[in-house]
């Protein structure tokens, strides 16, 4: 599943808006907006989070960034900190 896809439906089914999943992770809005919709708003180039991101976002899921990763299995990551 592409990570977009994970980040709509956990918040739907959580009944969370951007901004209060983005702060469970410790995030910008803009930021989850830009992975929901798999581009940034700036560049309009591809978003790939990196490994810092994803230990961000599978934090405020509640699950291990493995599980993040295997759900996501597809998706291409940075290993450098920056997101």
């Amino acid at each position: 599943m592409e990570i977009s896809l994970l980040l709509k439906k956990y918040r739907k089914e959580n009944n969370l808006t951007l901004r209060e999943f983005a702060a469970k992770c410790g995030t910008s809005h803009s930021y989850i907006a830009m992975l929901e919709n798999g581009k940034n708003s700036k560049t309009n180039e591809p978003i790939v989070p990196s490994i810092t991101m994803l230990k961000k976002i599978s934090h405020g899921m509640g699950i291990s960034i493995n599980d993040l990763i295997t759900l996501c299995d597809d998706m291409p990551i940075t290993l450098n900190g920056s997101p």
